[in-house]
């Protein structure tokens, strides 16, 4: 299948520059496409899983992809959909973040230089900072208005509140737009992806290629990630959900894709996994047909975290999550099975000495687990049924943790509502 129509069959598809010209280039050559991924932290997220997967695709489909990991840009930081001026990072922090992204982009794509569509890794630091400022603003600068830089949407919506945008973040367009132009040059690339935000950035390196290399070049978007409430993708009461296992454990990343909303499960199946369209189709029926079972959930969390942490990583976190969501008698398991099904719960050690003293007190204890910020609303939660151990609700704020608590393996689990599990690990 041409990408264009696989993106199209997936709902991927938002704006392309001439889809006809490159509908043939993906007919009759081999492309070679980018995306850039902003190193703003150590590890990239949930949100930067779908542009990974896009990369992925067209390195599938016989292309050839490169992964632009921005240490020129990095220094600045892409002012898209930010509502205020990011706080710029430092040397050290940088080369840290990207050391990160780097490891991780390694896991998802083929770099093996035996393959002709072998990917590429690249820092755009190579050239952006070696660029002689006027040069730059002679030989690039010229080719860009003012006045339609200012109509731009990201730019637009910041110049209509107080803070403004500073000439730094300002020049960010310029700054993407030669990343394309280096690309081209050093690596025939002739396609740059991203999300719909991007657009104005991704056409803007389309022209620039065009005026400075007599080069036909194109840009591909996908919509902006949204879940069914709105919410951006990826994002957490606890925070964001980390493509690192050091940062979002397993069961914690197969956890957040199990608890995606109806809503969104068939679309989400066409997102971020592989499956042909027909299952995708038997797999939202069945689910359509008894939500309960969440088939669709499932088969989501499992294709997704096999694909970023591997079948032993998804055998442990499904095992976690039939201890701790599907009724099973805690007791009649060993240590053993326990021991693999909390590895990747989050867990707290506590005292083996402490149990029966009043520090371990049940309020106590839910505090230190991190279920309750103070004690005062720990004994609200327990007093209105809210809290479990071992899987039986308490209703008494005076409970004291025992051994007799202790499952094998010298577990106690403490659960919040439904959903928030706390392991106590006794030593």
């Amino acid at each position: 299948m041409n990408l264009i129509d696989d993106f199209k069959a997936r709902g991927l598809f938002h704006q392309v520059t001439d889809e006809a010209a490159l509908r043939r280039a993906f007919e009759t050559s081999l492309v070679t496409g980018y995306i850039g991924f902003d190193p703003t932290a150590a590890s990239l997220h949930v949100g930067s899983l779908l542009q990974i997967l896009n990369l992925v695709r067209l390195q599938r489909a016989g292309h050839r992809p490169i992964a632009l990991v921005g240490g020129g840009t990095g220094l600045i930081g892409d002012p898209s959909g930010k509502q205020a001026e990011r706080t710029l990072l430092t040397a050290d922090v940088l080369a840290r973040n990207l050391a990160g992204v780097r490891s991780q982009l390694e896991r998802y794509l083929d770099f093996d230089p035996a393959q002709r569509n072998a990917a590429v890794m690249v820092d755009n630091g190579e050239w952006l900072t070696k660029l002689n400022l006027l040069e730059f603003l002679r030989d690039v600068g010229k080719h860009f208005s003012v006045n339609e830089m200012v109509r731009r949407d990201t730019v637009a919506n910041r110049l209509e509140r107080e803070q403004g945008i500073s000439y730094t973040e300002f020049s960010y367009m310029l700054l993407q737009s030669y990343d394309f132009v280096a690309l081209n040059e050093r690596f025939g690339c002739t396609l740059q992806m991203g999300g719909s935000d991007q657009w104005g950035n991704i056409v803007s390196g389309v022209d620039l290629a065009r005026r400075l290399r007599n080069a036909e070049c194109f840009g591909l978007t996908v919509p902006l990630l949204t879940t069914a409430t709105g919410e951006k993708m990826g994002k957490t009461a606890d925070g964001a959900v980390w493509l690192d296992p050091a940062l979002t454990s397993p069961y914690a990343y197969y956890q957040y894709w199990l608890n995606t909303h109806d809503d969104d499960v068939a679309r989400f199946l066409r997102f971020f996994t592989f499956m042909a369209g027909d299952e995708v189709d038997a797999v939202t029926a069945a689910h359509a047909a008894d939500p309960s079972k969440r088939a669709g959930q499932r088969r989501l969390a499992e294709e997704v975290t096999r694909f970023t942490h591997g079948d032993d990583a998804l055998d442990r976190a499904v095992r976690a999550t039939r201890v701790f969501f599907d009724g099973l008698d805690w007791r009649a398991l060993d240590a053993k099975d326990l021991d693999a099904a909390f590895s990747d719960a989050p867990a707290t050690d506590f005292e083996a000495d402490a149990l029966g003293s009043p520090t371990s007190g049940l309020l106590d204890v839910l505090v230190r687990a991190g279920l309750y910020p103070s004690k005062g609303q720990a004994r609200t939660g327990v007093q209105q049924g809210g809290v479990s151990v071992n899987n039986t609700v308490e209703s008494n704020p005076q409970r004291v943790l025992s051994r007799d608590d202790l499952l094998p393996g010298g577990y106690v689990v403490l659960r919040k509502g439904r959903k928030h599990y706390h392991v106590l690990r006794v030593r």
